[in-house]
C-alpha cells in the first residue's frame, strides 16, 4: 500500500508540474485547476506520510503545504509566522543547558587524558585540523557559489538586520561572560560556551569522588536536552511549513532555487573534503585504503540511511576492530571524536551560518565571517553525533552575531537530504582518525594480513 501512495504521490506531483509548466507557455488554464491539482498531490502524499510515520517525511509534507498555502492564498501565509516563532522558542530554550552539559561532559569525562598521553594529545591534534579544514573549505565554497544571494525575506518589522559593531578590544572581552545568567538570557552563544569550558577543566581537575556527581549530572543533563529536543522537533513539521507559508507568501518562489544551489554546494564540498583533506592525510599515514574502504563502507552506509552518527557507532567500532585497530584505540578515539571531530557538521555549519547572512542581504566582512568560524570551531564540539543538533548551534551561532533567524527555517526544508551528506563524512572522519593515531601509535601495522584480522565485537558502552 506504502508504495503504491509513494507511486500515486509522484505521479500526482508530475501531474500538477506539467498542468503548471503547460500554463505558463500560454496556455490558459483556471487558477481553481491548477490549485486543486497541487492539494491532491499533497494530500496523497500526506495519505503516504500517514503509512511512512517519519519526522522527515512530514517535514516535506509541511514544506509543499507551505509553499503551496504562500503561493495560492498569500494572505493567510502572512499570518502563520507565530506558529514558526512558537518553534524558534522552543528551540532558544535548548541551546544554553544542551551546551553546557555536553561540553561539560566532554571534558571531564576525559579527565584521564595524562594517562593516555601522546594518543590523547595526537587525536585532538588531530581533531583540530580536520575540522578547521572543513571549516575553512565550507567557507570558501558559500563564498563562491553565492548561494543565498539574491533571495529575499520579508521584514521582521522592527528588528534591526545588522551586525554587530565592535572593536577588536570590545570583540575579545565580549567572548568571556560575566554574568553567566546573563549571558544565556541575551543569547551570548560563545560567553556559555567559554564558560562550559573553563567549567569542564576546573571539573577534570578535582579529585574523582568529588567529580563523579557533577559529571553524572551533566551527563544526564545532557541525555535530557537530547531528549527535550526530539521532543521540539515533531513541533518541526508545522514550524517549517509555517515558515516557508509566511517567506514564499511575502517574497514568492524564488528561494527554492536557492536551497536548491546550497544542497549542491555542501556535496560539492563534502567531496572536496573527502578527496582533498581526508584522502592525503590516509596516505600520508599510510593506511591501507582498501581494507579501510571495506571497513567503513557499512557504518557509513547506515550514516547516510539514518542521518544519525549514533546509529553508525557501534558497527563503526566493532569493524575497526576487526579491520585489526586495537580495542583500546578504538574505545578511546571514537567516542573523542563524536565530540570533537563532526567533520561534516563543521562544514555544514559554516556554510549555513554565510547562507543565512546572504539570504538576509547582510555583508559580512573576512574579519567577522573568521570570527564567526572560530565561534563554530568551539560551539560545534558541543554535539555529540545526535541527529539535528546542528539546528541548534546555527540558531545559537546566527542569532549571537544579530542574523536573522527565517533562513534557518527555510533550511529545514532540506535539512534531511543535507543531514545525511554531512553524517556520513563525520562518521567517516571518525573512523580514518582512530586508524591514524593506531599509525601514529606503532599499534596498526599497515601490513597486517586479512587472515590476522580479528572478528571479536567490542562492547559499546551508550552515553
Amino acid at each position: 500500500m506504502r508504495q503504491r501512495l509513494l507511486i500515486a504521490t509522484l505521479m500526482a506531483f508530475a501531474l500538477s508540474g506539467a498542468l503548471s509548466s503547460i500554463s505558463y507557455f500560454g496556455v490558459h488554464l483556471s487558477a481553481a485547476a491548477l490549485i486543486a491539482s497541487r492539494w491532491i498531490a499533497i494530500g496523497i502524499f500526506s495519505s503516504y506520510a500517514l503509512y511512512r510515520r517519519s519526522l522527515t517525511t512530514w517535514i516535506l509534507v509541511a514544506m509543499l503545504a507551505g509553499a503551496a498555502i504562500g503561493h495560492d492564498w498569500p494572505a493567510v501565509a502572512v499570518n502563520l509566522r507565530v506558529l514558526s516563532q512558537i518553534f524558534l522558542r522552543l528551540i532558544k530554550t535548548i541551546i544554553a543547558p544542551l551546551l553546557f552539559a555536553t561540553l561539560v561532559s566532554g571534558i571531564a569525562s576525559h579527565a584521564d587524558l595524562k594517562k593516555v598521553g601522546r594518543m590523547g594529545v595526537k587525536a585532538l591534534v588531530f581533531f583540530e585540523v580536520v575540522t578547521t579544514l572543513a571549516l575553512v573549505i565550507g567557507l570558501a565554497a558559500i563564498n563562491l557559489s553565492k548561494a543565498g544571494v539574491g533571495a529575499t525575506l520579508p521584514s521582521p518589522g522592527n528588528e534591526p538586520l545588522q551586525v554587530q559593531k565592535l572593536g577588536v578590544s570590545d570583540t575579545i572581552l565580549h567572548v568571556f561572560p560575566e554574568n553567566i545568567a546573563k549571558s544565556i538570557a541575551e543569547g551570548q552563544i560563545l560567553q556559555v560556551v567559554v564558560f562550559s569550558i573553563l567549567f569542564g577543566i576546573a571539573l577534570a581537575m578535582v579529585r574523582e569522588e568529588r567529580r563523579r556527581p557533577l559529571l553524572n549530572l551533566t551527563d544526564s543533563l545532557a541525555e535530557t536536552m537530547f531528549k527535550f529536543t526530539n521532543i521540539v522537533m515533531y513541533f518541526a513539521p508545522v514550524g517549517v511549513g509555517a515558515a516557508i507559508a509566511y517567506t514564499i507568501g511575502t517574497t514568492g518562489m524564488g528561494v527554492l532555487v536557492n536551497l536548491a544551489k546550497l544542497l549542491l554546494t555542501l556535496y560539492v564540498a563534502l567531496i572536496v573534503v573527502i578527496f582533498g583533506v581526508l584522502l592525503p592525510i590516509a596516505m600520508l599515514a599510510k593506511v591501507p585504503l582498501r581494507r579501510f574502504v571495506a571497513a567503513v563502507t557499512e557504518p557509513v552506509s547506515i550514516a547516510f540511511g539514518t542521518a544519525s552518527s549514533e546509529a553508525a557507532l557501534p558497527r563503526a567500532m566493532e569493524a575497526l576492530e576487526e579491520m585489526g585497530v586495537p580495542r583500546q584505540v578504538v574505545a578511546f578515539v571514537m567516542p573523542t571524536g563524536y565530540s570533537f571531530n563532526l567533520v561534516g557538521s563543521t562544514l555544514y555549519l559554516s556554510l549555513a551560518s554565510i547562507f543565512v547572512a546572504q539570504v538576509a542581504g547582510i555583508h559580512l566582512t573576512l574579519g567577522q565571517q573568521i570570527l564567526m568560524m572560530l565561534t563554530l570551531m568551539l560551539t560545534s564540539k558541543g554535539v555529540a553525533g545526535v541527529s539535528r543538533a546542528a539546528l541548534v548551534i546555527l540558531l545559537g551561532t546566527v542569532g549571537s552575531f544579530g542574523l536573522p533567524v527565517e533562513p534557518v527555517f527555510i533550511l529545514l526544508g532540506i535539512d534531511q537530504l543535507m543531514d545525511m551528506g554531512r553524517t556520513a563524512v563525520n562518521v567517516l572522519g571518525n573512523c580514518l582518525a582512530t586508524v591514524v593515531v593506531a599509525r601514529w601509535e606503532g599499534e596498526f601495522p599497515s601490513d597486517l594480513p586479512l587472515a590476522a584480522m580479528s572478528v571479536t565485537a567490542i562492547p559499546v558502552i551508550q552515553k
